[in-house]
């Protein structure tokens, strides 16, 4: 035992956690991430700037897909900032991989005749008309009903998991895409009860 009296625990004084050199706060970062995606979202619609469309389809080549991970990806699915996240992702994916997303989808365009009509893909799909569809998605961030931007990214989803259930591949992979439909899909409801409410 030691002979070294009881004493309480010091505290630090005011500001202790202000000097602490370290990341943004959490919440800060947030709430800057749900403004920008609001005022990219809701203001491109109010834009009568043609180029708008195409800043955005290329945000994640000039700002980064870091940078927008940064501020989007800790975004619950069914708010703009968590599906504006997910199109990015899914456009990156598409530009990383289209010879794969290709077969993918052709693998499952049959399977979901519906969700092939949505996702609007020229026919046949291949890695030229699938980069060309992701870009008109996310031009409709701009141009167009944001909710039928989101059900066409679900759509898209929709049958590259189906493709990947033909083509059999892993449990995971397949689940992957169709947790990014469903999410897409909810977002797509929101943003139809917001622009209703």
């Amino acid at each position: 035992m030691s002979d070294r009296p009881h004493h309480r625990p010091m505290t630090p004084g005011d500001g202790f956690f202000a000097e602490i050199a370290g990341g943004a706060d959490p919440a800060r970062v947030r709430e800057a991430g749900d403004l920008a995606a609001t005022v990219l979202v809701r203001g491109a619609r109010d834009s009568d700037d043609p180029a708008l469309a195409e800043r955005i389809v290329h945000l994640a080549e000039t700002e980064g897909l870091e940078t927008l991970a940064e501020v989007w990806s800790g975004a619950p699915a069914d708010t703009l900032a968590g599906s504006l996240w997910r199109l990015f992702v899914l456009r990156s994916w598409v530009y990383a991989d289209p010879e794969r997303v290709a077969a993918e989808y052709e693998a499952g365009q049959r399977r979901v005749d519906v969700a092939r009509v949505v996702a609007g893909v020229a026919d046949p799909p291949g890695p030229r008309e699938l980069r060309t569809m992701v870009d008109d998605v996310l031009r409709g961030i701009a141009r167009g009903d944001f909710a039928v931007t989101l059900f066409r990214a679900s759509a898209f989803a929709r049958i590259v998991a189906a493709g990947r259930a033909g083509l059999e591949s892993s449990h995971e992979e397949v689940s992957r895409m169709l947790v990014l439909s469903e999410q897409l899909e909810a977002a797509g409801h929101e943003e139809i009860r917001h622009t209703l409410g």
